[in-house]
């Protein structure tokens, strides 16, 4: 059996809200736009800054629902500023097709669409 690493989940152009360097570690992300995602807590993403070209791997970690925050923390949040866009991504090690979820956000980080 081979496997591919697919994307499997991506919720794009997010603005972060907020950047705790003094958390442990993560990204903090409203529990709507990780189910809309389907990305679960602790789920290793990728997030792609838009606004500097920062790339960096970390796990989510669910805010409270409604919430809209989008919170880098730790090291983390060195890489960011608040207002930045960034694109949250989640990958899958398969030999199967994968139907990726997209979610698209407004500058609010309300879902306008999914994909």
């Amino acid at each position: 059996m081979k496997l591919i690493t697919v994307c499997k989940s991506k919720i794009h152009r997010a603005t972060v809200t907020q950047c705790d360097v003094n958390y442990v570690g993560s990204i903090t992300v409203d529990q709507d736009l990780l189910d809309a995602a389907g990305i679960i807590d602790g789920e290793l993403v990728h997030v792609w800054n838009v606004s500097n070209g920062e790339r960096l791997e970390t796990y989510a970690i669910p805010a409270e629902p409604g919430s809209r925050i989008v919170c880098l923390n730790g090291a983390a949040a060195h890489m960011c500023n608040v207002g930045d866009k960034v694109i949250i991504a989640a990958f899958c090690l398969t030999d199967e097709p994968v139907q990726r979820q997209v979610v698209l956000v407004d500058d609010n980080n309300g879902i306008a669409s999914t994909i």
